[in-house]
């Protein structure tokens, strides 16, 4: 069974601070006192008197085949376990073996993190907060709370606006630099549109003036890494740019100098996937070498080299295929039909 944190932290309190007895605890949280001991057990305090050894149980018998069935399967409901054993001669009732499967079901190794240390003055975070809404005359106004914090002191800066426009953001940090008397080395963003206008992996494209704001105030703009929740990172999923680093791997350090010069990465992704289809990924691949060799990071610069490739070797250009929409359509994948129907159409025909 498990047990709520709360409850954990309450029996720990009761027994280290308050000095109560396992039965105490167990009759005043109405609790079993096996649940006290393995409480004070998994958090390293010994007990004064060990639980009694347990008597034969029914499932004893089906551990080993309930331990193995969960190793390969760990997220097998423990109704469907119940369901199995009973069809293996298990007589025990189904919630005392729920209450068994919670205690001997494999956990999942917790992942780790690495604790994050700064020194003073080297990093802040930036983030916006919704508050609702106001009513103010006739209009309906969105109340936004700028947020930043220095990450060595915890230190808060908080400061409400009726809007995320952009202008507000940056005021939020003049002010913010003002309250703290100085401005951090860098400054994380959780890849707000005010910072961070695309993303396609490592390639990014800043908001132009966030970027004169931070060269004005020679501090660092950095985004959080996507997908990692301790960084507050949120998914984002680009299957053209994963399509396009499988096919010319060159295209992810072409598109990150691209979102350093501030080009539109979304338009430069969907050039190349152009190129990429009508030339094919063979030729893509050193056509973006030559391009970032001569540091044009742009399809114009890529096409050029495709086209002067085609030309020393002979061959007449490559013309677009489009295909008609049903046409297309024979393309798509076809979805499986359930076999089970085929076979009730059949029960059917044969009744009739």
């Amino acid at each position: 069974m498990t047990i709520a944190p709360e409850l954990s932290a309450q029996i720990l309190r009761l027994y280290d601070v308050e000095k109560w007895r396992v039965g105490t605890i167990a009759r005043q949280l109405h609790v079993h006192r096996d649940t006290v001991h393995r409480v004070l057990a998994q958090n390293g305090l010994p007990t004064p008197l060990s639980p009694l050894p347990l008597r034969p149980s029914r499932i004893d018998a089906y551990r080993p085949f309930i331990l193995e069935t969960l190793t390969k399967f760990p997220e097998l409901s423990a109704a469907r376990l119940f369901g199995m054993v009973s069809e293996r001669g298990y007589r025990g009732s189904g919630e005392h073996f729920r209450h068994l499967i919670a205690g001997i079901r494999p956990r999942a190794p917790a992942e780790a993190y690495l604790r994050l240390r700064t020194l003073p003055g080297e990093q802040a975070q930036v983030d916006w907060g919704h508050f609702g809404h106001l009513q103010i005359g006739r209009a309906r106004r969105p109340l936004m709370a700028f947020v930043m914090v220095l990450s060595y002191s915890r230190r808060i800066f908080l400061r409400f606006f009726l809007d995320a426009r952009m202008d507000s953001f940056l005021r939020g940090h003049v002010e913010a630099f003002c309250a703290f008397d100085g401005v951090g080395r860098v400054v994380l963003y959780d890849n707000l549109k005010s910072a961070v206008l695309e993303r396609h992996g490592d390639a990014i494209r800043f908001n132009p003036a966030l970027l004169e704001f931070a060269a004005h105030y020679r501090y660092e703009p950095r985004p959080v890494a996507v997908a990692r929740g301790n960084e507050k990172g949120r998914v984002r999923a680009h299957r053209a740019c994963d399509r396009l680093a499988q096919a010319a791997p060159a295209s992810a350090e072409l598109l990150k100098r691209a979102g350093e010069r501030g080009h539109n990465l979304g338009t430069i992704t969907s050039a190349l996937m152009r190129l990429l289809e009508r030339y094919g990924a063979k030729a893509l691949q050193p056509a973006i070498h030559e391009a970032l060799a001569r540091d044009v990071p742009h399809p114009n610069a890529v096409r050029l080299a495709l086209e002067r490739a085609r030309e020393a070797t002979g061959k007449p250009p490559p013309v677009a295929l489009v295909l008609p929409e049903h046409v297309a359509r024979r393309n798509a994948p076809v979805r499986a039909h359930e076999l089970a129907s085929y076979d009730r159409l059949e029960n059917t025909d044969g009744n009739e």
